[in-house]
């Protein structure tokens, strides 16, 4: 029997949902409307004059070169992002989930990383793969590998796609383990009984029952990969070396606060949001009608 909650009158339903409403226009809808004004604007360097221009900061990106490769790259590191973040995650789920000393102490283990901020992340990376100062770095210079991620750009993108990645694998993992645990055992003993065995029975017993899951993270990865992964990218080759690891919201950033060119980082902001939009309803409309069966 469905329960509902009902209301007198009209005032107290309004005073509740007011400050979640004022929280939402404040810092999402407001900032997101002076971002698309912005973006078709032109402003001085000085910041005096701002002259209307329509969509020509549009049309400049897509006329500039250096912006669509930006795009091809961050798809790039989307995509590994994701991927590599994902398949740690479920790795690791699936091994938390199984009958294992000191169980609790692993899962307690597997989920600190999430609580650390983005720049302290690329710190710690630094420490390990940094050429001079990296314990990693150091050992694969001393064997004979030339390796510098500050100068290589492959081994640029390398390093900012594993530390993004590792960042986001405990967030992974907390909704995987809790995707596996929510599976009747009775479930996983008919499949084994019927003789399915390891990855065979993860692959036609347990990974279908997970879609849903699997569903829901790979759009939250995406986003995360999109946006905030900037703080990493940022401390580690600050989209560097040269634009190597230049993802779209690093350029955003350069563009509006370092360059000071507000309309062209308002229209790559824009163009991003909308990007994230389009890309998160095709999934929910097609990848989520197959992950409901219907």
């Amino acid at each position: 029997m469905e329960r509902r909650t009902i209301f007198s009158g009209w005032l107290l339903p309004v005073l509740l949902v007011l400050p979640q409403l004022a929280l939402t226009i404040v810092f999402f809808l407001w900032p997101a409307g002076q971002a698309i004004w912005s973006s078709t604007t032109r402003t001085d360097p000085f910041g005096i004059n701002t002259e209307f221009v329509g969509l020509e900061n549009f049309s400049d990106l897509f006329d500039d070169p250096l912006y669509v490769d930006t795009v091809m790259r961050s798809v790039v590191f989307c995509g590994c992002v994701a991927a590599l973040a994902m398949t740690s995650a479920m790795v690791l789920a699936v091994a938390a989930d199984r009958e294992i000393r000191f169980r609790g102490l692993y899962r307690i283990l597997l989920i600190w990383p999430y609580a650390i901020a983005p720049a302290v992340a690329a710190v710690l990376w630094i420490l390990l793969l940094h050429p001079q100062i990296g314990l990693v770095g150091r050992w694969l210079n001393e064997i004979g590998i030339a390796w510098d991620y500050k100068l290589n750009g492959f081994q640029a993108m390398l390093v900012v796609i594993l530390a993004s990645a590792w960042k986001q694998v405990s967030y992974n993992f907390i909704f995987l383990l809790a995707g596996l645990q929510s599976i009747p055992r009775s479930v996983i003993e008919a499949a084994r009984m019927d003789g399915a065995k390891g990855f065979y029975r993860f692959r036609t017993v347990i990974l279908p029952l997970l879609t849903p899951t699997v569903f829901f993270l790979m759009v939250v990865n995406l986003v995360y990969a999109a946006f905030d992964t900037f703080g990493t990218i940022w401390a580690m080759t600050s989209g560097g070396p040269g634009k190597a690891t230049e993802t779209l919201v690093v350029k955003v950033y350069r563009d509006g606060m370092v360059n000071q060119d507000i309309g062209s980082s308002s229209a790559q902001s824009v163009l991003l949001m909308l990007g994230v939009i389009v890309l998160t309803a095709l999934q929910f409309r097609f990848i989520g009608r197959r992950s409901g069966g219907g």
